[in-house]
């Protein structure tokens, strides 16, 4: 007859737990009482200084990084006093065993263990949920969830029910596939280590992904799609992993991967589109972040390649273009063989000024803005002999054009204004004249003039509409 190993772990160590109530009772009011407060507290004030030395060094090395990561930091911070304390006091409870009551410090332990754990949880949380600089919006219901849960479980643990709810959770049973049974019990540890394996390889991956980042020898592209893959492989790896350690077969999954395949055929294939669209652009670098491009109606610097979308931006805001219209559609990529972004504008000048004077005006004016390189130097064109004037362009390169362009196309206008304005230039502008023809045309009929265009009424209806004004 096999036996349940719970079950024995259960008779063997529910006596022990139930009662640490009854010695600490035991003991209050005792010699050994006041002992043990007196090491309890010697134990924390050790603690304090040492937590302190820990605590500064964290602070400094995290003084210049973003809020969100020095928000994760404070986590760790606070766990340095009771981790500290938890090691004294476990330390002193091995040490006096021997001599005296310890009840009071094993009650002491579990709280100081339980908030130790707790302020590991939320740094571990805090840098996976927020390694791009930006605050989950699920952390905080996370944190109150597993605060909870944790408090129960001391709650449980110092009153001795700890077992006795675990050991009800393992008789509730329920199958899988109509095959295998699991009990409540196993699917709160399985739910454990899931949660545990996800948590330490998206940790690893926020890790590796900051050490990739600031890699100098690789490309940005690169990088990027470097910590796609490992996160994605992290991921499945922990899952799968988890899965095999809390017992549950694999073969179960294969119904699930099925139907997931038929998603993604069907009414998944725009989002699977995107993805390998996205991947398809980090690879051959055909877009890369920093780049000022125009697809579609939108023009913008990149700022970010997603797995879904591409983030451009510009002075109107952030657009997401989904990576499937950048493979698919014709891409204007104007920093794609060079980070020199042109800005160019248009002016006409009258055909009496000089095509050479103006030309050298032209130049002089860019040679004001101080946005425009000097090297390619700015130059001007004739471009077109137009209906009113002579029309020119003005043309040069920035290094910076994630500040946007239309600052410096708006300080060239004004510097070619001023320019034309000094020496006498004009730039011309359409003009008409309106030539009013007499009343009578030749064929007896009325010309009235309407908007600069003539009209010719035959003579009966000009009578007509005299003879009703005259009504």
């Amino acid at each position: 007859m096999t036996s349940n190993p719970l079950e024995e772990l259960h008779m063997t160590t529910h006596p022990a737990f139930g009662k640490m109530l009854d010695d600490l009772i035991r003991d209050a009011g005792g010699p050994g009482f006041i002992w043990q407060l007196a090491v309890l507290a010697a134990c924390l004030l050790v603690a304090w200084p040492l937590a302190r030395l820990i605590v500064k060094r964290l602070e400094m090395r995290h003084a210049g990084s973003s809020f969100a990561l020095r928000f994760a930091a404070a986590s760790l911070e606070r766990a340095m006093f009771p981790l500290f304390g938890w090691l004294l006091v476990m330390a002193a409870r091995f040490g006096l065993e021997p001599m005296m009551s310890i009840s009071v410090l094993r009650l002491a332990l579990v709280p100081l263990f339980g908030i130790t754990f707790l302020y590991f949880a939320f740094y571990i949380l805090r840098r996976v949920l927020s390694g791009n600089g930006q605050l989950h919006g699920m952390l905080l219901l996370v944190e109150k969830v597993l605060t909870t849960l944790v408090w129960a479980a001391m709650a449980l643990y110092v009153l001795g029910l700890l077992w006795d709810v675990v050991y009800w959770m393992d008789g509730v049973r329920f199958s899988i596939g109509g095959k295998q049974k699991i009990s409540l019990a196993d699917t709160l540890v399985a739910a454990v280590w899931i949660l545990l394996t996800v948590l330490v390889a998206m940790w690893f991956g926020s890790w590796l992904e900051e050490r990739l980042m600031r890699s100098t020898g690789l490309d940005s592209n690169l990088k990027v799609v470097l910590t796609r893959l490992s996160k994605a492989l992290l991921l499945l790896v922990s899952l799968l992993l988890s899965l095999s350690l809390v017992g549950i077969d694999l073969t179960v999954l294969s119904v699930f991967g099925g139907a997931l395949g038929v998603g993604l055929g069907l009414g998944l294939q725009k989002i699977a589109s995107n993805y390998i669209s996205g991947f398809i652009i980090l690879l051959d670098r055909s877009v890369k972040l920093g780049d000022q491009i125009t697809v579609d109606k939108y023009t913008g610097i990149v700022s970010q390649i997603r797995t879904r979308y591409t983030v451009v931006r510009n002075g109107d805001g952030e657009t997401l273009v989904p990576n499937e219209q950048l493979v698919a559609q014709a891409v204007q990529n104007h920093s794609f063989s060079n980070t020199n972004v042109r800005v160019a504008t248009r002016v006409q000048a009258d055909y009496a000024a000089d095509p050479e004077k103006v030309l050298a005006l032209l130049v002089e004016a860019a040679s004001d803005i101080p946005r425009l390189l000097k090297d390619p130097a700015p130059s001007a064109f004739l471009v077109l002999f137009a209906d009113n004037g002579i029309e020119y362009e003005l043309a040069g390169y920035i290094a910076d054009p994630q500040n946007g362009k239309l600052g410096v196309q708006s300080a060239l206008n004004r510097a070619i204004w001023r320019k034309f304005k000094e020496n006498g230039i004009s730039i011309p502008y359409p003009q008409r004249e309106v030539r009013v023809l007499g009343p009578i045309a030749a064929d007896g009929a009325e010309a009235r003039q309407k908007d600069g265009y003539e009209t010719l009424l035959p003579a009966d209806a000009t009578q007509a509409g005299g003879q009703g004004g005259a009504g």
